[in-house]
Order: structure tokens, then C-alpha cells, then sequence
């Protein structure tokens, strides 16, 4: 008879509760998670949690506590691991591992062997990571909940570890949370997607913060805070002091600096956008965008296809188990070629593609040649259920040089490794989009950073006293936006007898003059710190060393891979070669007999609840979803459930958004043309907008001052949405040298009700 929490497949589920705890130091954040086991059966078993992390975390601890018993884990080269926790548990020890997939960094698999009825085991897993920079200078922390099945291409012989999941209503166990923020600036708020208790400061600077879930959270969702400092955009440095038991000269040994900066380009740069630009969207249709993630995606599309500059060139791509393109290649930016997107195929596209196979459209899109003196710029959209992530990110590190790589995660599990991996090997940007954000803001920020001049001959230079040297840890800087941060480490060896201040110079090309930023900064080592920065150091260095192997060949290849075990062994940081195992060796009574394999299931966000496949586990499942796998499945249920519907009872679709509504109209050019559709997205008749038009201005210059008011009058909180298609309408308006531009905006407001001044609407 079943007791206790059941999973999908009616199975009792050991994992009884997941506590985390989070530490954020200005912007880097360790987390503590402790999950909690308990074997209410009469057989001994193994249970099996595969679940994600943050895709460039630097897992550091893993320990298992059992009785009064802790068993503190150590990092192995992964077969010799993999072999000790088989031995173990075939002569009945305990055993625990922990090992990072083969083919994406941000999913882990977590074994916890032998664990004998009616014992509990309690396991401590210690993760750092860097907290990324929003558009609105909030920090994001990220909590991965939800994971996805992951899609694997057809004919791919790639071993993936299994993924149990149930619809996120169903999981069997609970989740508490708890932050504590601290900075040398004050935390001016903290905001999340989920209920939060009151903000509760500790200090009278209010430097110091604690906050947590609110009580009855349910675990059906990505947990994310967004953290805000007053003044964060400071660039800074922090001197971490080596492990006193670790060897001087080691990276562990030395002391590592992590510097933040915030580069700040010349206004009179920044004030023009670029007119140039092959512009390349690449939008996935596979069947787990379906619903509101497709219908954002249109809509964003639309926005970024009037924002473009007139003399630039576009395409549109859409993937799902195959691929298709609007144009052969990419076209001029003209208003025949942008309303042929928009009305023959935007207008149309649907999560009707099948799997999410993103790998062959962007050979295709390299393998077209790139125009010249049109840089490629390039913006990729997916929730991320892919299985091949390294070989994705591969291929957009092998063509960085011809192009900028803008990234997308929509949804709930979509993939940090895929998003993080594609922005930061492409020169580009990433964004992170849940299902309650609006996608448009962070896309057009985006839009904004690929139509920043290209910062060119980017160079870092130390000046440290006499005596003490520097290692980059790093790897070089491809790219620099106005206001984004850049994360710097190195290693410090030597001491010096001098005055203890270290300076660096980023130095960089911009739109054709050489730019500077400086920043200098104490050499004396912060307080212990449980060596966060130095684990972060190592994380990045073993991602170059990873990358470095992937691309050699033969006893290269091996000397590289040697060199990331043994870094990760001296730095108990985690590789893709390496795994923590634990092996309680203690005087227990050994165990007989077989052992029983429970799968504890993660959530996941989908709308069908389809049965998960079952299987036994060796070590490393192979189990792979067929080409029509989880998401073809969704879509042929959605199709199915729809047929028996009367039209009568289906929902009437909501009215268009006003500013939808208004942007659609408007031309390639950045004009509107005063008409009666015109009329109707301003909320007037057609002779209500007519009649107070001068009698000595055109239509398009009186139909742009209108929408440029009602722009500013009504929509200013999603001015950031509109910003730059405004931008383009006042360059049109400046160009016509139009008459009577002061009276237009005096009846334009007495009209709409608004009272914007001419120099507000930039013109």
C-alpha cells in the first residue's frame, strides 16, 4: 500500500521539503539549499532528483547529514566518481552524488543511494553566482523551480540525463525561502514574482535587509527577486585574500580581485542611433510557446520591425522541428518590404512547428553572407527546451566575429545556460522574460544596445605596485554597452611593500575615437567571505578551460580536460568533467538486496499532463522524447480539445492595445498618415481630427504631431516600448521643415486633452 507523498506515477516520493537560503553581497549571491529526505517504505532506496541551477553557478559544497552523522563530499574526476558510488551502493553503503549534465551547465542530477527505511537524510547543496543587471538597474536573482522536459534533435545520440516531471500543481514536496541583502549602498526595494513577506532592515543605513516567501508558496514557479540598490551603476573592486591552507601561487592561494564596471560613454555618441544594420529575428514556434508566449512574441515582432532605421536590412526566422524564413535573404527596410512581413506572415505565425530544434536555422542564417557595412545583429527568442545547448553555444562562439548575439528566455524553465551562453559568446545581451513580464520593454532595450555603435579594440590594463603581478582569470571583453555591467577577475601574486592601491584601465574604440574608463581601488583583502569570489573565478576559468577542450583534438584535448579536473578538484568547484560523491564509510550495518529507484519529479509548466516514461536506472538513463515528444503532444491536444467547441462558447478575443493599435499604423518612414484608422486608435471620428488640422500643414505632419502627443500624454510608462519608433517619427518631422509645427502641437492638445510642449515631443 502507498503512504506518504505520491508523484504522477503513484510512487512515494522521499523528498519531503527543499529549504533554501540566500546571502546577496552587493551583487554576487550564495545559496544554500537543504533538501530533506525521509524513506517511508519497508525497502531500502535510491532516489533520483534531476533539477536546475543557475546556468553559471559555481556549485562548491555538497554534504550529506544523517543521524547525528555528516558526510562532507569531495569533487573526482566524474567516471571515478560515478564508479565509487556504484561500488558503494553494490556492498551496501550509503552513498550521494552530484554531477552536472554532459550537455547543458545549468541542469544537475543529485543520487542519494541506500537510504534504509524509515531513516531520514538531510542534504546541503552550496551554489555562488553573479546577479545579472535588468533594463530597470534591478539585480535579478533567479531560483530555477521549473524544468522543462528538453527537446532532443532527431538523430542525436547524445546521452541526456532523464528528466520526471509533473504539471507544477503536482509536486510532492515544499519550498521555503529566505534572502538576506546586504551592500555598502542602501537596498532601496526588492520585488519578486512571487508573494514576499515585508521588506525588514537590520540597520539604520539600511544597507542590510532580510526578506522571505510568504507563507503557503506553492513550488510552481521560478523564484525571482530583483534587487535595488540606490546609485548601483558604481563601478567597483573587490580583493578577496586566498585559503590560508591552500599553496601561495594557486589560484585558491592568491588573492583574486572581481571588478565591476560600469562603463560610461560620451552623450554626444550615445544622443545618434545607428541607420545601418542587418537586423536577423529568429523566433521559436515550437509547441511550448503556445498561448499568450506566441501572441507577446507577434506583438513584440511588430514593435521592432517600425523601430527599425530606414537604409537597414531584416530577416525573420521561425524554428520549431524545421525552419522558415520570410525573405531569402535579408531585405532593405523599406514600407513594401515591412508590410509584407507584418501582413503576409507575422500575422500568422503559431506555436505550430513541433520540437525545438534551433541548431540548423542558424547554420542556415551563417551561411548567408554578410553585407557589408550592414552589421549583423542578431535576436534570438526561445523558452530554451533544448537538449543540445553546448553544441548551440559552440556554433554562435565559432561565428562571433561576424555578428552580435541578442538573447530571449520567455517563460518559466527556459534554459540560463542556452540564454547566458548565446548573449555572452555572441557579444551580445540576455534577457529573461516569466510569463507575467511584458516581453516588449526588455526587447527594446535590447534593440537599443544593438543600435549603439559597436565598441571596437576593447584592452584592460593593470597598474599595481612593484612586486605584486596580475593573471587574468577572465576571459577578454567582446563587448561593452552604455550603463551594463562588466565582471573582471584575476589573480594577484606577490606583496608590496608600497602604497597598497591598484588601478585598471579598460580602454576601447567608440564610433571611431578611443574612450577610456579608470578605476582604482584598494589591494587590501575584504574580510573571510567563504570565498565567493574566488569560486566565481574558478567557475569562469573552468567555462574558457571547458570551451578550450571542446575545440581541441587528441592528447590536446586530454591535456586540457586534465587541467579542468584539476582545478576543479583545488578549487571544489564543479566542471562538466568532474562530480562531488560521498560515501558514508561508518560502522553501519550493511545493506542487502536490491535497491528501489524513486524519481523525484521537478514542475514543470505545461498545459497537458502527459505520462512521463518510465525507466530504471543504471547510472546514466537514456531516455530520449521522440520527435513528437512532449511539446508536438501539446500542440495535437490543443488541436483535438478545440473540435468539439461551439463557436458560441469560445472567449471573444480582448480588443486590440491602444498603443498596439496606434504603433501598427505607423509608416517605415516614422510617419502616420491621418485617416480613419488613424482616428479611431486616437479614440476621435474621422472629421473630429480633421477639422482643427492647419490649414497649411499635410496629413502625414499633422497625423505624426497627434500620435507623438498621444504618445507622451497617455503612454509615458511604456515610453521605453515606443521610444525609439518616436525617435524615428521626429527625424521625419525635422526633415519636411514643416510649417506651423508650434500650432499644430497648441490644437494637437486642445483635440487629444493634453498639454505637451513642442521641446517634450523633441521637436
Amino acid at each position: 500500500m502507498n503512504c506518504g507523498l505520491l508523484n504522477a506515477e503513484k510512487e512515494p516520493v522521499p523528498l519531503k521539503s527543499v529549504e533554501v537560503e540566500l546571502e546577496v553581497r552587493d551583487h554576487v549571491a550564495t545559496v544554500v539549499s537543504t533538501l530533506n529526505y525521509e524513506n517511508k517504505e519497508d525497502k531500502p532506496l535510491e532516489a533520483v532528483f534531476v533539477f536546475p541551477l543557475p546556468g553559471d553557478a559555481a556549485v562548491c559544497h555538497f554534504s550529506a547529514k544523517i543521524g547525528q552523522t555528516e558526510i562532507v563530499a569531495e569533487v573526482k574526476e566524474k567516471q571515478k566518481a560515478r564508479e565509487e558510488y556504484d561500488d558503494a551502493l553494490s556492498s551496501g553503503q550509503q552513498a550521494f552524488l552530484l554531477e552536472e549534465s554532459d550537455q547543458s551547465p545549468d541542469i544537475f542530477s543529485l543520487s542519494v543511494g541506500s537510504l534504509r527505511p524509515g531513516e531520514s537524510a538531510s542534504i546541503r547543496l552550496e551554489y555562488v553566482t553573479e546577479l545579472a543587471v535588468q533594463a530597470d538597474e534591478g539585480l535579478r536573482f533567479c531560483l530555477p523551480a521549473v524544468l522543462n522536459p528538453r527537446y532532443q534533435p532527431r538523430g542525436s545520440e547524445d546521452v541526456c540525463i532523464q528528466v520526471t516531471s509533473v504539471p507544477a500543481s503536482l509536486v510532492p514536496y515544499s519550498l521555503s525561502f529566505s534572502a538576506r541583502v546586504s551592500s555598502p549602498r542602501p537596498v532601496s526595494k526588492v520585488e519578486s514574482n512571487c508573494p514576499l513577506d515585508a521588506l525588514q532592515y537590520l540597520n539604520t543605513e539600511q544597507t542590510q535587509a532580510t526578506v522571505k516567501l510568504a507563507a503557503g508558496h506553492k513550488f510552481d514557479r521560478d523564484v525571482e527577486l530583483l534587487i535595488y540598490y540606490k546609485d548601483a551603476h558604481q563601478p567597483t573592486a573587490v580583493v578577496e585574500a586566498g585559503q590560508a591552507s591552500a599553496k601561495p601561487g594557486s589560484l585558491m592561494g592568491d588573492p583574486v580581485v572581481m571588478l565591476s564596471l560600469y562603463p560610461e560613454f560620451p552623450q554626444a555618441v550615445m544622443s545618434s542611433v545607428a541607420s545601418c544594420g542587418e537586423f536577423v529575428f529568429l523566433l521559436d514556434r515550437s509547441g511550448s510557446m503556445d498561448g499568450s508566449r506566441i501572441k507577446s512574441a507577434r506583438e513584440t515582432l511588430l514593435l521592432l520591425l517600425k523601430s527599425l532605421p530606414m537604409g537597414c536590412y531584416f530577416n525573420i526566422y521561425s524554428f520549431g522541428s524545421c525552419h522558415e524564413n520570410i525573405f531569402p535573404k535579408s531585405v532593405e527596410y523599406s514600407q513594401k518590404t515591412m508590410e509584407e512581413a507584418l501582413k503576409k506572415k507575422i500575422e500568422e505565425m503559431g506555436a505550430d512547428l513541433g520540437g525545438t530544434e534551433i541548431l540548423e536555422p542558424l547554420k542556415h542564417i551563417y551561411s548567408q553572407p554578410c553585407i557589408p557595412s550592414q552589421p549583423r545583429q542578431l535576436f534570438v527568442f526561445t523558452d530554451g527546451e533544448v537538449g543540445n545547448t553546448k553544441e548551440v553555444i559552440n556554433l554562435v562562439r565559432k561565428n562571433s566575429g561576424s555578428h552580435r548575439c541578442f538573447s530571449f528566455g520567455i517563460g518559466e524553465g527556459a534554459s540560463s545556460a542556452l540564454i547566458n551562453g548565446l548573449a555572452k559568446e555572441g557579444g551580445g545581451h540576455a534577457q529573461f522574460i516569466t510569463d507575467t513580464d511584458r516581453m516588449q520593454p526588455k526587447v527594446m532595450q535590447s534593440l537599443r544596445f544593438a543600435l549603439q555603435p559597436a565598441v571596437m579594440d576593447i584592452s584592460v590594463k593593470w597598474d599595481l605596485p612593484k612586486g605584486v603581478s596580475v593573471t587574468a582569470l577572465s576571459p577578454p571583453i567582446t563587448a561593452l554597452f552604455q550603463g551594463q555591467r562588466s565582471l573582471v577577475y584575476a589573480q594577484l601574486t606577490g606583496q608590496s611593500s608600497e602604497a597598497a592601491e591598484g588601478c585598471v584601465t579598460v580602454k576601447y574604440s567608440l564610433a571611431g575615437h578611443p574612450s577610456q574608463n579608470q578605476l582604482h581601488f584598494s589591494l587590501k583583502p575584504a574580510e573571510d567571505t567563504g570565498l565567493p569570489v574566488h569560486r566565481l573565478a574558478a567557475r569562469t576559468l573552468i567555462g574558457s578551460l571547458e570551451i578550450e577542450e571542446r575545440e581541441s583534438r587528441g592528447e590536446q584535448e586530454e591535456g586540457v580536460k586534465k587541467k579542468v579536473v584539476e582545478l576543479s578538484v583545488q578549487s571544489g568547484v564543479s566542471s562538466a568533467f568532474t562530480a562531488f560523491i560521498a560515501v558514508n564509510k561508518g560502522d553501519g550495518e550493511v545493506l542487502q538486496g536490491p535497491l528501489v529507484v524513486r524519481n523525484v519529479p521537478t514542475p514543470r509548466m505545461m498545459a497537458c499532463c502527459m505520462p512521463m516514461p518510465q525507466y530504471r536506472k543504471s547510472f546514466s538513463p537514456v531516455v530520449q522524447f521522440s520527435d513528437a515528444g512532449m511539446e508536438d503532444f501539446h500542440v495535437l491536444q490543443s488541436s483535438r480539445c478545440s473540435l468539439d467547441v461551439s463557436e458560441s462558447c469560445l472567449p471573444k478575443q480582448p480588443p486590440r492595445d491602444p498603443l498596439l493599435q496606434l504603433v501598427s499604423l505607423q509608416k517605415a518612414s516614422g510617419c502616420w498618415v491621418l485617416d480613419p484608422a488613424l482616428a479611431a486608435a486616437l479614440g476621435k471620428t474621422t472629421r473630429e481630427v480633421e477639422k482643427p488640422k492647419p490649414a497649411s500643414v499635410n496629413q502625414e505632419v499633422w497625423g505624426t504631431i497627434l500620435a507623438l502627443i498621444w504618445l507622451h500624454g497617455f503612454k509615458m510608462d511604456a515610453q521605453e516600448e515606443w521610444e525609439l519608433l518616436a525617435m524615428k517619427a521626429v527625424s521625419w518631422l525635422r526633415a519636411q521643415n514643416a510649417p506651423c509645427v508650434t500650432e499644430c502641437v497648441e490644437a494637437g492638445n486642445a483635440l487629444l486633452g493634453c498639454n505637451m510642449q513642442k521641446d517634450a515631443l523633441g521637436i
